[in-house]
């Protein structure tokens, strides 16, 4: 049996499922603060992060907030 997968930027990354965005974040070291993502085509809220779970072969775009100008 294989570890399920998210699709993380075009990428495959095996993930700890069931888990929360908020969870596969941190688990790739990312802040959820500081990122904006995208879950199967549909733009979430941070507030959403704790609540929304993820399933073998989601796709995510997670982009990285910069600040300074």
């Amino acid at each position: 049996m294989s570890q399920p997968t998210i699709i993380a930027n075009g990428k495959p990354v095996p993930a700890e499922l069931p888990c929360t965005i908020e969870a596969f974040l941190v688990a790739q070291q990312q802040l959820p603060r500081s990122v904006v993502v995208e879950h199967n085509g549909e733009a979430v809220a941070p507030s959403e992060f704790k609540e929304r779970r993820l399933a073998d072969g989601d796709r995510l775009e997670i982009v990285k907030i910069v600040a300074g100008g």
